[in-house]
């Protein structure tokens, strides 16, 4: 079967060993047209890609437009969400249409008739009729795993065609009338289901397992877990396959992946004048050591397993997220081994899926939790510490005595400077849905979430404009302040409050109940 799936997007596999073969610093500058006009790649993989504002109330109020839990200093305020008021856009600003009925119950027999009739032949053979007649039958439920079969077709083709086809006709929607189509048609059908948040059948990821471990077989791990926490419709394939080096293993993925940085060669901050002053870096202070991840390595690597102040940390980056996170890796229960984060290739509503190699198990790469696998079973739930967003100029002044990620990492690499280059500039280039439009998709927010759960995200340009001229900057509790010109956050008692920043877009979706300071007009 894994053959014959590869006969028919031969397009992956070709370059997916054209990636065995390249040189570190080749990334997509753009959307370019893969599986029906999608993206093709998440990040750099190994440095190449693989195919296949309104009116500020006067109240902090919460999403739904109801009073915040009262606050004693909240200079700023919180705007509606209008998600709320019942208008769903997506990021350009396209308004989703209702969500169509959906039926209950399992599918019919001709549904998974329909259904098998694809998922037996994946073959050469398979027509774009055979695709476009799982939407004769009347379950907007199809519409998710029409929309991942889409993932992996080639653009253009008759077999998208017949996709396209099968999802308008399920949900009674056209899918031109959404600008996101115009570059990826497979955005726009699955923006529209998380948007409805359309159920799942019953039986669905036993149908996205198969086709997803015909791409890379070492993903059948994650879906073996029948409690894992995870929300399949909202899983993805980033672009790339799966990183599963065992830890130290320098070499690129030999199938193209993003390549985990363990252990990196540091300098002290004079060793690291290679670096510009103005270079973006990524900031961890851990007992009394501090240490600068400049972006544009970790552009590259997207996850570093680091052992500072003592403590063993690994560090995800998700480029599409703009999120930088340090979690300790060594606070787990007794007779579980430190994991050794790893990227998946897998994205969840754009956000990297990130695992732990010993055990395959998967975790939330937001908020740390273990999903699925041994490690759900523990209990295991990684701590964070704060990772400051600056540059490498003002962390430097304010830190000496810092380290910094060795120019080459130590494994003797070239890192090109910018190896993104514009990637994410017209927008989210994956699936998020529709978007929480109190910010733009893509401004920074500093997000923290206090001990009684409540998420809170501070606008980091406008709180850094205020922190700078002598304001305060609190709410719910939460005081933010300047570290070597980026941010970090404490409790009412002075205590911090470990945060880091990240698109608004991602924040928004994954604290969909956060508050939001804005500056008080």
């Amino acid at each position: 079967m894994r053959s014959r799936l590869c006969a028919l997007l031969t397009w992956i596999t070709l370059v997916a060993a054209a990636c065995s073969g390249s040189t570190a610093d080749s990334t997509a500058t753009d959307v370019p047209a893969a599986a029906a006009g999608t993206p093709t790649t998440e990040a750099p993989s190994d440095g190449t890609t693989a195919t296949a504002a309104s009116p500020t109330p006067t109240e902090a109020t919460a999403p739904g437009g109801t009073a915040a839990p009262p606050t004693t200093a909240a200079r700023g305020a919180v705007q509606l969400d209008p998600r709320e008021t019942g208008a769903l856009r997506n990021h350009l600003g396209f308004e989703f249409p209702p969500a169509p009925a959906v039926p209950s119950g399992p599918l019919t027999p001709a549904a998974i008739s329909d259904l098998d009739a694809v998922w037996n032949h994946l073959t050469p053979e398979l027509t774009g009729a055979m695709v476009a007649q799982i939407g004769h039958n009347p379950d907007p439920r199809l519409g998710w795993i029409v929309s991942d079969l889409l993932r992996f077709l080639p653009p253009g083709s008759d077999l998208a065609s017949g996709a396209i086809s099968a999802f308008e006709r399920l949900t009674g929607v056209r899918l031109a009338d959404d600008p996101v189509a115009q570059r990826s048609p497979w955005q726009s059908m699955t923006d529209h289901l998380i948007a409805w948040d359309i159920p799942a059948f019953g039986g669905y990821v036993d149908y996205k397992a198969r086709l997803f471990t015909q791409v890379d077989n070492r993903w059948q791990p994650f879906f073996d877990d029948q409690q894992a926490d995870i929300d399949w419709r909202w899983v993805s394939w980033g672009g790339v396959l799966i990183d599963d080096r065992p830890l130290g293993d320098p070499n690129p993925c030999p199938w193209g992946c993003i390549p985990a940085l363990d252990d990196p060669a540091v300098t002290d901050a004079e060793g690291g004048a290679w670096y510009a002053d103005d270079g973006i870096v990524f900031a961890v202070v851990i007992g009394d050591e501090a240490r600068a991840y400049p972006r544009h390595i970790m552009e590259i690597h997207e996850m570093v397993n680091d052992t500072l102040g003592g403590r063993r940390i690994g560090m995800p980056y998700c480029t599409l997220c703009g999120s930088a996170q340090a979690f300790f890796t060594d606070d787990v229960p007794d007779g579980v081994s430190i994991p050794i984060l790893r990227t998946s290739g897998l994205l969840s509503r754009s956000n990297k899926v990130m695992y732990d190699w010993q055990t395959d198990s998967v975790f939330n790469t937001f908020t740390g939790e273990a999903v699925s696998g041994p490690l759900r079973r523990r209990g295991v739930m990684l701590d964070q510490a704060t990772v400051v967003t600056t540059t490498w100029g003002e962390w430097r002044a304010a830190h000496p005595e810092t380290t910094i990620v060795a120019e080459d990492g130590g494994i003797g690499r070239s890192y090109p400077l910018d190896p993104l280059r514009g990637r994410d500039d017209r927008g989210p280039i994956f699936p998020v849905g529709d978007v929480d439009e109190r910010l733009a998709v893509h401004d920074q927010v500093f997000g923290v979430i206090t001990d009684d759960g409540t998420p809170v995200a501070f606008a980091v340009d406008a709180a850094i404009a205020t922190l700078t001229g002598g304001g305060d900057v609190e709410l719910n509790g939460v005081t933010v302040r300047l570290d070597g010109g980026g941010l970090r956050a404490t409790d009412a008692a002075g205590n911090e409050i470990e945060g880091h920043q990240s698109f608004w877009f991602a924040w928004s979706q994954f604290m969909d109940d956060t508050l939001l300071w804005t500056p008080a007009q």
